[in-house]
């Protein structure tokens, strides 16, 4: 039975703006499109799991559907376990018979009914798919798909230095059937410090038609932030994102980059100076211009919020890799998924779904919500 839809009650969302799914048709659809916020950082070691001692042997057929495939990319469907170019290694080392012959080739083509051996040197990325029982925040569930509420803090997919603990190790907790899907259903995925609504494939069906949805911009992902500086009313980002080639854990606005847009609308405004009880006057920081701003994906590349805000000099709250600095009482960047719509890949239902800010985010807008009621109010008395 499905688990209904939940909208938790969002004061801090604007409820005058109407969610809209972008159906505006995709002029380019990159292979990598499946991630808003693919986190390229190391942001602390959690504990790797232990490789088993001994390699394991693995027996596959080539299905009508995967005639014609590379070697490489067949194998890496059927154990997503293992990166490809681990997998490339094993062929290169002979440890990939066809046939009962070794394969020595990871472009050459697999044939309907050709028989694999392979065997699997364990490495920290295999040994990462493993069940964690984890109090998932679902918001909605059925037999397809479910929609979560990543808090900030979970990493979502495992990774060097993060091979445990993450929202895929919870998935495969979850539901048995995790084990078997790619990415354990997993079609997007939001930076660890990034809090908020992710929608998850159950079935390998919803899985396709969720990235085919995503890649169409179907699916239509509005995210809360607090940022620098006061932005413009309404406006638009419109600018390349590519790895920066001077800082490599850093995306940047590049010519040569996936094409991005972003668009952003200011909520509301105001000025906050930390507490300085006990300091000195001439010590004092002087009050500073925040925004609060909905902003609407159309692309969904790495860390794309957080390089256009930063390139038009309106970094996020925090965000210390893109040159935000702590502010309103927040320690993380400053950024929640907070509202989701797409329709049902299998019932065709419209679903729309909305999440409230966490608690260190609410309570930052409340501060500046607050600023920005003190000054209208200064404004009218003095007028």
């Amino acid at each position: 039975m499905a688990r209904p839809p939940r909208s938790a009650a969002a004061s801090s969302l604007p409820a005058s703006e109407p969610v809209q799914p972008d159906v505006s048709p995709a002029t380019s659809l990159p292979d990598d499109d499946w991630g808003d916020d693919e986190s390229g950082e190391d942001l602390g070691v959690i504990a790797a799991a232990t490789p088993r001692p001994e390699p394991e042997q693995r027996t596959l057929e080539v299905p009508l559907s995967a005639q014609g495939q590379r070697l490489d990319a067949f194998l890496a469907a059927c154990v997503p376990e293992y990166s490809r170019s681990h997998l490339k290694t094993l062929i290169d080392a002979g440890c990939v018979l066809v046939n009962g012959q070794p394969a020595t080739s990871p472009s050459r083509k697999v044939l309907l009914g050709q028989v694999l051996n392979v065997l699997l040197k364990p490495t920290a990325m295999s040994q990462a798919f493993v069940p964690e029982p984890m109090d998932l925040d679902v918001v909605f569930e059925d037999e397809h798909l479910m929609v979560i509420n990543k808090p900030a803090g979970l990493v979502v997919h495992p990774a060097a230095g993060n091979w445990s603990g993450t929202l895929m190790n919870g998935l495969l907790a979850h539901h048995a059937g995790a084990v078997d899907l790619p990415r354990a259903g997993i079609v997007h995925r939001l930076d660890k410090d990034t809090s908020g609504l992710m929608v998850v494939g159950k079935s390998l069906v919803a899985i396709t038609a969720l990235s085919r949805a995503i890649a169409a911009r179907e699916v239509s992902r509005q995210y809360l932030a607090l940022v620098q500086g006061v932005v413009p009313e309404a406006f638009t980002v419109e600018s390349s994102i590519g790895r920066d080639p001077v800082t490599r854990v850093r995306m940047a606005v590049v010519p040569a980059g996936k094409a991005a847009r972003t668009d952003v609308k200011r909520v509301l405004w105001g000025e906050w100076a930390p507490d300085q009880s006990g300091v000195k006057a001439d010590d004092r920081r002087p009050a500073r211009a925040y925004s609060g701003v909905l902003c609407t994906l159309h692309t969904g590349r790495t860390h794309q919020i957080r390089v256009h805000l930063s390139s038009r000099r309106h970094p996020l709250v925090a965000d210390t890799l893109y040159g935000g600095l702590p502010a309103l009482g927040m320690t993380r960047q400053a950024l929640h998924a907070a509202r989701l719509s797409f329709v049902h890949p299998i019932t065709g239902k419209n679903l729309r779904f909305q999440a409230s800010l966490p608690d260190d985010m609410a309570q930052a807008w409340a501060l500046l919500e607050a600023s920005a009621h003190e000054a209208a109010q200064n404004s009218a008395s003095g007028a």
